[in-house]
This record gives structure tokens, C-alpha cells and sequence, in this order.
């Protein structure tokens, strides 16, 4: 752990609602400038937003920066994201599916513990 902590994600909503998908990056990217780890999962809808392809046509307004640069920024300043087994299943997404940026499909125990272990949770 960092020398301030850590902070874990969770992100349920996906592309249906484009305005709320660039806080989570952003937040994530702004506690690792802060000097603490950050991860962030994506379970429900949330995981649309590691599938190629999308967060490639998405923006949270018109004109705005596209999604895909947000994670960018924030993998780039070392957040790590993972994705739901149990939303990959719902949506019939495989691992082969997920942006090159995603760390890695994790389950219900591993997102607990993380939860657990934060110094911050936010919810998205």
C-alpha cells in the first residue's frame, strides 16, 4: 500500500448513462496523484466499459473528451481495473473481449476483501 492509503471502485453503470462513466477514472487517477493506490472494478453494466470498442465511441457530454482517454490517463498513472466474472456472464463477454488496460477478471471473495481493506470505497 501507498504511503496514504488506497481507494477501490466500484462501477455498476455502463454506456446507457455516458455522464456518469468518466468520474470513476478521473477519481481513481487523482488519488494515485495523491500518493495512494487506487483500483477499480466493474461489475453489472460497468463492464461494457472494458469491452473493445466501446469506451472508444463514448463521452460523458457532447464535445468531450472520449472515455477511453480517461482510462488511459488513469492506467497511465498506475490504477488497475478489473472486471466481474459474474458481468462478464451476463453479458456473454470472454476475457478476450476486454481493452488491453483491464488487469484482470476477478470474483465476489477478491472484491470483498479489497472493499474491506480500503481506506475509501466509492461507488459508481
Amino acid at each position: 500500500m501507498s504511503s496514504e492509503g488506497n481507494v477501490f471502485v466500484f462501477v455498476t453503470h455502463g454506456p446507457e448513462t455516458p455522464e456518469r462513466c468518466a468520474t470513476p477514472f478521473y477519481m481513481a487517477n487523482i488519488a494515485m496523484a495523491m500518493d495512494c493506490e487506487a483500483k477499480v472494478v466493474f461489475q453489472i453494466n460497468g463492464v461494457l466499459l472494458m469491452k473493445k470498442g466501446v469506451a472508444e465511441k463514448l463521452v460523458a457530454k457532447e464535445g468531450g473528451k472520449k472515455i477511453i482517454d480517461f482510462i488511459r490517463d488513469a492506467k497511465d498513472s498506475g490504477v488497475e481495473f478489473y472486471v466481474c466474472s459474474a458481468a462478464l456472464q451476463l453479458h456473454a463477454m470472454k476475457e478476450s473481449d476486454l481493452i488491453e488496460e483491464c488487469n484482470g477478471v476477478v470474483g465476489a471473495a477478491w472484491m470483498m476483501e479489497q472493499a474491506l481493506e480500503a481506506k475509501v470505497v466509492l461507488t459508481y
